[in-house]
């Protein structure tokens, strides 16, 4: 089965559990991957089972994009910030690129999210 990968940058962490929240029927039905603290946080609020992997700058962008390249995501909501500056923003862009070449939908702001909830479902 593939899985559905969940990314939120620091000051988007609350719209991503708020976000999985009020679609957590559709989250409920899908096995899920995640950086570590987005994972933990959107785990805690809703009691969903997350696999974490490490925390963004850590290295959790890097291992999500190897489940890209392994053919097991189907689908990104990636809560990008536009606003800040992050220190592993070449990790970031190699995730997006890694999602455009296999041609895994990414969602990185709450309006493509919600379509891409709707597609996926």
């Amino acid at each position: 089965m593939k899985k559905i990968a969940i990314i939120a940058h620091d000051n988007m962490k609350n719209l991503m559990i708020e976000f999985v929240k009020e679609n957590l029927l559709f989250f409920s039905k899908e096995e899920i991957c995640s950086t570590g603290t987005t994972g933990k946080l959107v785990s805690q609020a809703t009691g969903l089972i997350i696999h974490r992997y490490q925390s963004g700058p850590l290295g959790g962008d890097q291992q999500i994009g190897a489940e890209i390249a392994m053919d097991r995501i189907k689908g990104i909501f990636f809560l990008r910030d536009p606003l800040t500056s992050q220190p592993h923003e070449p990790d970031i862009s190699a995730l997006i690129r890694l999602a455009d070449v296999h041609s895994i939908p990414i969602a990185t702001n709450i309006a493509t999210a919600r379509l891409l909830i709707k597609a996926l479902s």
